[in-house]
């Protein structure tokens, strides 16, 4: 029997609060970039999250589990998690916020599509092929709409953005699908923190020099990232799908780009054309339409 909660009152703040906090992160990535080179400030993040995960792991008595049959696996995790993030961080250095959001987590969409022929029970209906196709046109608006564009975003910023899109969908996949599922929460981010550290770090060195003008605020900036995001919020991301019902948790996915969207305007001050806001509705409603229950 299933002993999962359905979703109540904390469950549901919990899930807002953990979403807008990873709208607020997109708009410090950003002003990170300012003083790091972003694939540096990728490789610097993972670094100090093998430490702050590995010190809450100790202090937990959560085992590190490199047991023989998951490594391989790991490795896989721990690639794809680079990859991934070196497009966001790429992302976000050439487009804006509000692009790289309505882009970026539209995850669910491409998840969908590879669910239904690789997972049991992850059929897509028809209310989720209708969902799958508005957020699929959203996507596609955003990125061929070039009226908001001006002289802050690119394609390959877009483009990035989608690729982030799709190895986030690929280390989600690798999680459920090979025998990583075998290892804990904290075991699976441990090893795609661990792996993603040397590569971005070497990956960087052809992103051009690794200082820009870093001060004080971008110092915060990745400590922010590290502790709150790397390490903080994906832990607080597995405990709640251990406490609800995986259905009611993902339900709630179409406030990411929602939030994202309203940070990039209210903190960075980016223009919402109505090409922006029209896109940014298909791809909620059709990630809601993907993830509510038939």
């Amino acid at each position: 029997m299933d002993s999962k909660k359905h979703m109540d009152g904390f469950g549901a703040t919990a899930l807002v609060g953990f979403f807008l906090l990873l709208a607020v992160n997109q708009v410090v990535i950003k002003l990170t970039n300012d003083g790091f080179q972003p694939v540096f400030a990728a490789g610097l993040r993972s670094v100090g999250a093998i430490f702050v995960l590995g010190l809450w792991m100790i202090l937990r008595g959560v085992s590190f589990d490199f047991r023989k049959g998951t490594r391989a696996s790991g490795l896989l995790a721990g690639v794809i998690f680079a990859v991934e993030f070196i497009c966001l961080f790429v992302a976000l250095d050439l487009t804006t916020v509000t692009r790289v959001s309505i882009i970026f987590y539209s995850m669910p969409v491409w998840m969908a599509v590879v669910a239904h022929f690789t997972l049991p029970g992850e059929r897509l209906t028809r209310q989720k092929a209708v969902g799958l196709a508005l957020a699929f046109s959203g996507v596609v608006w955003a990125i061929l709409d070039r009226s908001s564009v001006g002289g802050h975003a690119s394609i390959w910023g877009d483009l990035a953005a989608l690729g982030a899109a799709l190895g986030w969908m690929a280390v989600s996949l690798t999680a459920r699908l090979t025998p990583l599922r075998e290892l804990s929460a904290e075991m699976q981010m441990f090893w795609q923190v661990l792996v993603s550290s040397p590569i971005l770090l070497i990956a960087a060195l052809f992103f051009g020099p690794l200082i820009r003008d870093v001060q004080p605020v971008h110092y915060w900036g990745l400590a922010f990232q590290i502790v709150l995001i790397a390490s903080g919020a994906f832990l607080f991301w597995f405990w709640l799908l251990k406490q609800y019902k995986a259905s009611s948790v993902a339900s709630f996915a179409f406030l990411s780009p929602i939030f994202g969207v309203a940070m990039g305007w209210a903190w960075l001050g980016e223009k919402l054309s109505a090409a922006t806001l029209g896109s940014l509705a298909l791809v909620a409603v059709g990630i809601l339409l993907i993830n509510r229950r038939s």
